[in-house]
């Protein structure tokens, strides 16, 4: 199993733009100030060191053709030439007509409904039949942006709301809110046991020391901040085992932070494939086989889905939220354990 398979929500910030040369005047306002300072005014939608490794590349010249340095003072209207770098990245991937779920769509963004089993990036073992691919035939625009417009990533066996970005100025608008925590991200999770009716977890997760295909808690360097809160919506009995319905808030975005984080707790996700050291095995292959199908046509892994998905319209400015139901064999589950659906139905918007 490669570990590219099961990447949860990861924040994109490395900017890599389109491939064309722009025109941009540096107004008298910035006399005297250093040009990588004054360009970065004038480009929002790019990062300073984005710029700054440009301008060393000798993407960036004045209109007599001498190439620009990051220290240059700027003298006033000045006229730079900015040469854009393509990004390589798309032209790797094949367009594949694989059907979507598309929620939303316009000339900005498009939200996707990614389904259980849908890997989001190529990867090793996975270079075709994902999300990507996906959407380098249904918005052949997404070709002009990183990654195909790709901003955030659920787990290949998560199910749930992906918002994508359709140019690369939308793009960065994106990643900028998942960096300063405004986007809403609201899920649905199945888990073993009966965990506290509502807890905020604070717990750095960094690779496991112990088996590199997994994340852990863990106080090991390279561990990222992560914090997760949740709200119990129902626990049941099934076989003298407790099950509970919970909703899950992302504050931050690491590698399989939900899975983790409530593993750690002592509560893991029914049916996950690699965080399960906790969950009563036997009993879970009775409850998904109650369905009368095997587990393998029933769910690929994890029961968790991402279900309300809230940010700013990177062109319009307007606060928008999504919120799209779990799959069918999910629904199902739930139906058989006894939860009901007014139980998680408030998250619908």
């Amino acid at each position: 199993m490669s570990t590219e398979d099961y990447i949860d929500e990861v924040e994109i910030t490395e900017e890599i733009p389109l491939c064309n040369e722009i025109r941009v005047t540096i107004p008298s306002q910035w006399r005297g100030e250093r040009l990588d300072k004054s360009l970065a005014a004038c480009m929002p939608q790019y990062s300073r060191s984005k710029l700054q490794s440009w301008i060393e590349a000798k993407l960036v010249k004045y209109l007599d053709g001498r190439f620009a340095q990051i220290k240059d003072q700027i003298t006033g209207e000045q006229i730079l030439l900015v040469t854009i770098p393509e990004d390589p990245q798309n032209k790797a991937f094949e367009p594949e007509n694989i059907p979507l779920e598309i929620i939303y769509s316009d000339s900005s963004i498009a939200l996707i409904n990614k389904s259980a089993g849908m890997v989001v990036h190529p990867a090793a073992g996975n270079w075709s039949g994902t999300l990507l691919n996906a959407l380098l035939y249904h918005f052949p625009e997404c070709n002009q942006v990183p990654r195909a417009g790709i901003v955030h990533r659920l787990d290949k066996d998560t199910s749930g709301l992906l918002v994508i970005a359709k140019n690369i100025i939308a793009q960065t608008h994106l990643v900028r809110q998942l960096q300063s925590r405004t986007v809403s991200r609201r899920y649905l999770a199945l888990v073993w046991g009966k965990p506290p009716m509502s807890k905020t977890i604070s717990a750095p997760i960094g690779r496991d020391p112990r088996d590199r295909l997994k994340m852990a808690v863990t106080d090991a360097q390279g561990a990222k901040e992560a914090i997760t809160s949740f709200n119990v919506l129902r626990s049941v009995n099934y076989e003298n085992k407790e099950v509970s319905l919970i909703e899950c808030k992302l504050q931050t975005g690491r590698t399989h932070q939900i899975r983790v984080h409530l593993q750690h707790l002592g509560f893991p996700l029914l049916n996950d494939p690699i965080y399960q050291l906790r969950s009563p095995l036997q009993l879970q292959k009775v409850l998904m086989e109650s369905l009368g199908v095997s587990p393998e046509n029933l769910m690929p892994g994890q029961m968790l889905h991402a279900t309300q998905l809230g940010f700013t319209h990177p062109e319009s400015g307007k606060e928008l939220k999504w919120s799209c139901p779990p799959p069918q064999v999910f629904l199902n589950l739930m139906g058989n354990l006894g939860i009901q659906e007014q139980v998680w139905k408030h998250l619908l918007v």
